[in-house]
């Protein structure tokens, strides 16, 4: 997959069939878009074009940022589309300037001009441009009038319930990383780098690495503990999160804490990556640090148990 960071970075494409959105998760829908899009681009003996935008437009108008959060990094949403069979990735960097061209300009000015597209695919209910104005139906007047085709993908629907980035918000939010795995069609995960902590959790026999997330939005699931899979460079170990503000030491700061099985290397600023496998429970306040520790003891039999 070739990635560009800047639309003048391409310089031909062979009669791009491409598609365009936030894709936030890469969940079943999209695949469901991506994997159309793969199909047709090897039937038709082309190429097919992915465009993302970084940053999220939202951040760069700064609206409502207090309660937004990512499924998914810049740098996650490109491991996931590595898997895909996309040829091309163009992560357009979005501006308050490029906010104000409209769906017309947009497919004028880039999509035809630029990058030649031959077809463009989009999910449904797909907006874009202007205070998102464009739409399918004023894509098949621009189609007309430029030379190209467009197609709409209908819900992905799973178990009666469309897909979208904002149910698996909700699930993780409360979560239901069970729901929210499925939806995506991968275990949800978060990356970033161990920093120290208080340590305490070496004096009951649970040393802990803390995590510092890469990027200040992504979302962290709900308070709890996790039945986690842990990966350190190309090392893959068991383990067990606690997210949560730890009560019964009287805490009051947020952490994601990891209890790494049968490990005990110094890892502090190195890179991990947690995917959550199951939710074992809620976070409680215990009322003493004995009554934690046999706690603890119970969490890693049941999260062995469903790794």
């Amino acid at each position: 997959m070739e990635i560009y960071r800047g639309i003048d970075e391409i310089k031909f494409l062979k009669n791009p069939i491409v598609t365009l959105g936030g894709f936030d998760g890469l969940h079943r829908g999209h695949r469901k878009i991506i994997d159309h899009l793969v199909d047709t681009a090897a039937k038709d003996n082309t190429e097919a074009l992915l465009i993302t935008f970084y940053p999220h437009p939202r951040i760069v108008l700064g609206k409502d940022l207090s309660e937004f959060s990512l499924l998914t990094t810049i740098e996650e949403k490109i491991e996931l589309l590595e898997k895909t069979g996309i040829h091309h990735l163009l992560i357009f960097p979005f501006t308050v300037e490029f906010s104000h061209l409209t769906a017309y300009e947009f497919t004028r000015d880039f999509l035809v001009n630029k990058i030649g597209v031959s077809k463009l695919v989009i999910g449904f209910n797909h907006h874009f441009g202007m205070d998102r104005e464009g739409n399918y139906l004023k894509l098949e007047h621009y189609a007309k009038e430029f030379g190209f085709k467009v197609e709409e993908i209908s819900e992905q629907i799973l178990s009666d319930v469309t897909v979208s980035s904002t149910k698996i918000r909700k699930a993780l939010f409360t979560g239901d990383i069970n729901k929210a795995n499925y939806f995506l069609g991968y275990n949800f995960s978060m990356s970033g780098t161990v920093v120290h902590g208080n340590h305490l959790g070496r004096t009951i026999d649970f040393p802990t690495v803390n995590l510092h997330k890469d990027d200040p939005f992504k979302l962290i699931p709900a308070n709890g503990v996790y039945a986690v899979k842990v990966f350190i460079g190309d090392i893959e170990k068991k383990g067990m999160t606690n997210i949560g503000i730890r009560p019964t030491l009287n805490l009051t700061e947020k952490t994601i804490e990891t209890h790494i099985f049968d490990f005990n290397e110094d890892i502090y600023g190195k890179k991990i990556k947690i995917s959550f496998v199951e939710r074992l429970r809620d976070e409680i306040k215990f009322e003493n640090i004995d009554l934690l520790k046999d706690q603890l003891k119970k969490d890693k039999k049941a999260a062995e148990n469903f790794l």
